[in-house]
């Protein structure tokens, strides 16, 4: 196995399955037995949920929020969802904590490093909600930052595509899937994996990401055994990235 412990970041967006609001049951059934289907095999995961099915910061900034105002919302979006995972995971049978950025008790404790770590070192899945806590961030530049904090293997990025592209494939279908990819590549060519901050964080603390379809039931346990159905992104721009094994030239459509 090439990871023990990972930092699984979730699109808020995507709960929403077919929905065009919310959370979709099916949608979040399906993701409670892939985190499941890892945590049994032995992988220490960590979650962090955007909130974008229920309430976006920025974009509720631009319709007349404040803009603290309108990511603190953002923020207790993230914990509605993540509460909702929570039960998910609860009736699939795997034991789950919700820690939140800002103090909340009794609906999550209060985030800190070693009671997560904790947590995890228990067989919990350990669900990391309220963004940072801060506003101005976004939920990508939390699961950069909880990643570190939590000296996570890798983040996986699981998202409605299966992997990073030369142009977005759902508007150019002549873009390019890459296999594997460097930082530095990403800023050069101008992707939007995540937002800056969070993907300056992942390098500077030389975090890998991964980026694969996690709408498609099975992913996520295939990534982890290194099944390359996705993307990765690291900072190494030789061969081999050191952390996983994977090579780092191939591209493919």
């Amino acid at each position: 196995m090439k990871y023990n412990r990972i930092l699984l970041k979730l699109s808020g967006e995507s709960l929403m399955g077919n929905k065009q609001y919310g959370i979709d049951e099916t949608r979040l059934q399906e993701y409670a037995g892939q985190i499941r289907e890892a945590a049994q095999a032995g992988v220490q995961t960590g979650i962090v949920i955007g909130g974008g099915n229920i309430f976006r910061g920025l974009s509720g900034a631009t319709k007349g929020f404040d803009r603290v105002k309108g990511d603190q919302m953002g923020m207790l979006a993230t914990v509605i969802n993540s509460l909702a995972l929570s039960s998910a995971l609860t009736l699939a049978g795997q034991k789950n904590r919700v820690f939140t950025a800002i103090r909340m008790e009794p609906v999550g404790e209060l985030y800190a490093k070693q009671k997560a770590v904790e947590s995890l070192e228990r067989g919990e899945v350990a669900i990391l909600a309220g963004g940072t806590g801060n506003p101005f961030f976004t939920t990508d530049t939390a699961a950069a930052l909880r990643g570190i904090e939590i000296e996570a293997d890798a983040m996986f990025k699981g998202t409605r595509v299966d992997g990073v592209y030369t142009a977005d494939p759902e508007k150019d279908p002549t873009a390019v899937k890459f296999r594997t990819i460097t930082f530095d590549e990403v800023y050069s060519r101008g992707l939007k994996i995540m937002d800056l901050t969070a993907t300056t964080l992942c390098r500077e603390n030389n975090l890998p990401v991964v980026v694969f379809n996690m709408d498609c039931c099975g992913n996520l346990k295939k990534v982890i055994d290194g099944e390359n159905i996705g993307t990765l992104v690291h900072v190494q721009s030789g061969d081999v990235c050191a952390v996983t094994g994977h090579p780092s030239a191939e591209k493919r459509g």
